[in-house]
């Protein structure tokens, strides 16, 4: 299997040159419905580890308005985000952005999803090992509950997928997404726009 590597970043790229094709419209008019409803920047950037932690920035459409003056910037996101952020979330359509950093090689189709540079120094030295591959569109955890499940249930899947990461799994994952996608289930936590934010772990 030294080959599966290489079979699946050619994937990747694949895959992503055809879905930035195919989905250049839908892609056009969400970038304008942005535009119209939130004003700019229509794309949200963010700095986020990859493999063995690297920095990149994650391209995503916006969903969220700027925090007010009494509001925290991350601890009410939840009450942030817009009607249409709302509806591009729970359709995934504000993955789209995304597919250039799986075709930039920053990310992977399938892989433990990226979370934030913050959260590095909180894992344990066996949650740390989620960043041994590239961070991917979707995953294991994805599939069994996307952000509806706590934090130790999220990255011992992702370190799961790490250990038993394949072909046939990523194939498996990415036909398990489509009906994830299409349920809209599991897209938030209550009261907050994604989950919690991560605290390291219990001593």
């Amino acid at each position: 299997m030294s080959h599966a590597p290489y079979v699946k970043r050619a994937i990747d790229v694949a895959a992503a040159t055809i879905g930035l094709v195919l989905f250049a419209a839908p892609m056009l008019a969400v970038a304008t419905a942005i535009r119209v409803s939130m004003g700019s920047p229509v794309i949200f950037r963010q700095q986020r580890p990859g493999k063995g932690g690297a920095p990149f920035d994650l391209l995503k459409f916006r969903t969220m308005r700027p925090p007010l003056s009494s509001e925290r910037a991350t601890e009410d996101d939840g009450m942030r985000v817009t009607a249409l952020g709302v509806f591009l979330r729970r359709t995934s359509l504000d993955e789209l952005p995304t597919l250039w950093n799986v075709l930039r090689g920053d990310m992977s189709l399938v892989g433990p999803r990226p979370l934030l540079m913050e959260y590095l120094p909180l894992y344990s030295p066996e949650q740390a090992r989620r960043h041994a591959v590239r961070p991917g569109l979707t995953g294991w955890a994805q599939i069994h509950g996307r952000n509806d499940q706590s934090w130790e249930e999220r990255l011992s899947m992702d370190v799961w997928y790490v250990d038993h990461r394949s072909l046939l799994l990523d194939i498996r994952i990415i036909i398990a997404t489509v009906g994830k996608v299409l349920s809209g289930a599991g897209v938030s936590s209550p009261g907050h726009a994604t989950m919690p934010k991560f605290r390291g772990n219990r001593t």
